[in-house]
């Protein structure tokens, strides 16, 4: 059975130099790789893929403790927020894969590239691809032209449009479902 995502609100505001680098120019590229171990130099390449396309960059530290290439002002490293206010500012997500990361910057309507690298992350980069909201990487490792080209592919509007109508559909009554289910089967 499907329920829809199961969501916790999360009424952190974000950070103040955020909302800065979020309003001094055109929504940023985002990568984050949540608790996982990301690809070596992912980040690195993720800013210079963004720069070869005219994007600055916010990158998520997460506990796979990414750090920028360099101190730019064209990138933002911050060590976590709330995806689900940070998601819909930005242009686009490169990450993991990871089913809450997923859901979040589906829910936000943003085009992604998602990385995958291990479990159901392989999972849900071949349905967003199927979906065409966001493209999946090759599974070799990520390189600034390969996140390049899948960046130039997730920014193309039709992307663009197709994650936004998405986000429409999308259910966030997950928990509410399961638990009426529950209530349902002990009462029969």
């Amino acid at each position: 059975m499907q329920t829809g995502a199961w969501i916790l609100p999360d009424p952190r505001p974000l950070p103040p130099d955020l909302e800065k680098f979020l309003d001094d120019g055109e929504p940023p590229v985002c990568v984050g790789f949540g608790s996982v171990r990301a690809p070596r130099d992912v980040a690195r390449a993720t800013i210079g893929a963004a720069r070869a396309l005219g994007r600055r960059v916010i990158v998520l530290r997460g506990w796979a403790g990414l750090s920028p290439a360099d101190d730019g002002p064209d990138c933002l490293m911050i060590d976590e927020a709330d995806q689900r206010a940070l998601f819909p500012r930005v242009a686009a997500v490169v990450h993991h894969g990871g089913a809450g990361t997923t859901t979040a910057a589906a829910l936000a309507g943003t085009p992604q590239v998602v990385v995958p690298q291990l479990y159901d992350q392989h999972y849900w980069a071949r349905r967003a691809a199927d979906l065409g909201i966001w493209i999946a990487h090759p599974p070799a490792a990520p390189t600034a032209g390969s996140l390049a080209e899948a960046l130039g592919q997730a920014l193309h509007p039709g992307v663009a449009a197709r994650a936004a109508s998405l986000a429409g559909e999308m259910r966030t009554d997950g928990a509410v479902v399961a638990a009426q289910r529950l209530i349902d089967h002990m009462a029969a």
